[in-house]
């Protein structure tokens, strides 16, 4: 993967996705969305390009916010400013509409984001962080991940394959492709099971159990590293520090009330320290760019003279 912050500390990636995805998941700030919601899409776009992202976004992002928007206020009518009442007498309120944008921002942004971790937190990092302190839940989960692309990958293969010999369920009546989706599951049981027990023996033949067993990797933490791990711990100190002092508050029942909103000097600093949090992916890439630009023009600057100087001495 050509991404420069995938190739930092596995610390790095856990950390700055453990606090984006929490910040972005259990504050409902509109601005905090906003820039989230941002920044989980330019880092996409930079891991996957634009038509893997638009693909995403409009065959499940959006519509799963559309459903969000339609179905919260017509099931939930808490609130004070009225906008219509139902034959029923439930009302639908501003509050529940405003709150329906809020939580569909979220879901938005919880997707995007574990798409993200997908593409950088590999189960080899996974397991180089937390494989001594929790070397069987570390495995489970890690497997676990690693289970769900593979499980597609797998099924995709499979379909093709039924389709080849006219077996898929695209075609044909409703209890045909129903038989032939059946198939197509039990094939695909069979392929997790037997995948699951060559994994069991080929971890049982490398040793994984046995004292004193060791892991390789290639991850060393050097200078680079702690830099990116200071600008982490900063820039979320800013965050935390403005949510203690309730800076950005939210609260959308009964009423809408916003702390921040227009904004003030303490939710200025959670929201700056939050973007800067956030395209920290964006801004290494920028960096690495830079710097490959620079060593393009060194280049190009020094070896004309070299082969001036060869010349000459012929």
């Amino acid at each position: 993967m050509n991404d420069p912050f995938s190739q930092v500390h596995p610390l790095n990636n856990f950390l700055y996705f453990l606090l984006v995805i929490g910040i972005s998941m259990f504050s409902l700030h509109p601005y905090i969305l906003a820039i989230s919601f941002l920044g989980a899409v330019s880092y996409s776009l930079l891991l996957e390009g634009i038509k893997k992202v638009l693909l995403l976004q409009l065959k499940f992002i959006i519509p799963g916010m559309l459903v969000v928007i339609v179905v919260n206020p017509a099931f939930n009518h808490y609130g004070v400013t009225q906008l219509y009442r139902m034959q029923n007498g439930n009302a639908i309120t501003l509050e529940a509409i405003v709150i329906g944008f809020a939580l569909a921002l979220v879901f938005a942004n919880t997707i995007n984001w574990f798409t993200c971790y997908n593409q950088v937190m590999t189960s080899d990092k996974f397991i180089y962080l937390f494989g001594k302190i929790i070397p069987a839940s570390s495995l489970i989960l890690s497997m676990a991940f690693r289970f769900v692309p593979k499980f597609s990958q797998q099924l995709t293969v499979v379909r093709n394959g039924q389709k080849s010999i006219g077996r898929d369920f695209s075609n044909g009546k409703f209890i045909y492709k129903i038989r032939q989706a059946f198939r197509i599951f039990s094939i695909m049981v069979t392929w997790a099971l037997e995948n699951a027990i060559k994994t069991a023996d080929s971890m049982k033949a490398r040793g994984y159990g046995l004292k004193g067993r060791t892991a390789f990797s290639l991850y060393r933490f050097d200078l680079r590293d702690g830099v990116i791990l200071a600008y982490l711990l900063i820039s979320s100190v800013g965050c935390f520090l403005s949510f203690a002092k309730q800076a950005l508050y939210v609260s959308y029942n009964p009423q809408i009330m916003i702390k921040g909103w227009p904004l003030n000097w303490q939710s200025g600093i959670g929201l700056v320290s939050f973007f800067f949090l956030v395209s920290l992916p964006i801004f290494i890439r920028c960096w690495d760019t830079y710097k490959w630009f620079r060593i393009k023009v060194d280049q190009r600057a020094v070896l004309p003279k070299y082969f001036d100087q060869i010349s000459q001495k012929e």
